[in-house]
């Protein structure tokens, strides 16, 4: 039922690496006709965006506790966006979303996303 499909959540150790990907079930459903974003949500906390990539892969923004340590791209013929994230801290743990919309925003602003994944279950423990 869902739109999108996240995988390659886990368990990984502090300063560890995962690579999650962001995937249409329905291959008439085109991710590259989108912004995509990445969001997280920890227990008891809200929602926070995480990283996003335009239609075009031109425009990618991070949040300031993730620069450096994830990168956003996008596979158009695969028809997937890939989160690469190393350097994994606990403060990382959480269940992460995928999201796309018709427009870019670095603001993160939830409304603007039509589509959803289910999300996938980031823990960083040792």
């Amino acid at each position: 039922q869902p739109q999108l499909v996240e995988s390659g959540g886990g368990l990984v150790q502090p300063g560890g690496s995962l690579r999650l990907s962001c995937a249409a079930p329905d291959s008439g459903f085109r991710l590259d006709r989108y912004a995509v974003g990445w969001f997280r949500q920890a227990p008891g906390k809200k929602r926070e965006g995480v990283s996003c990539i335009s239609q075009s892969g031109l425009s990618i923004d991070y949040v300031d506790s993730v620069k450096g340590r994830f990168t956003i791209s996008r596979d158009n013929v695969k028809n997937t966006v890939t989160l690469q994230m190393n350097n994994l801290k606990p403060e990382d743990t959480a269940v992460y979303y995928c999201a796309a919309g018709p427009w870019f925003s670095s603001e993160y602003w939830e409304d603007e996303y039509t589509y959803w994944g289910q999300g996938t279950q980031v823990t960083v423990s040792s």
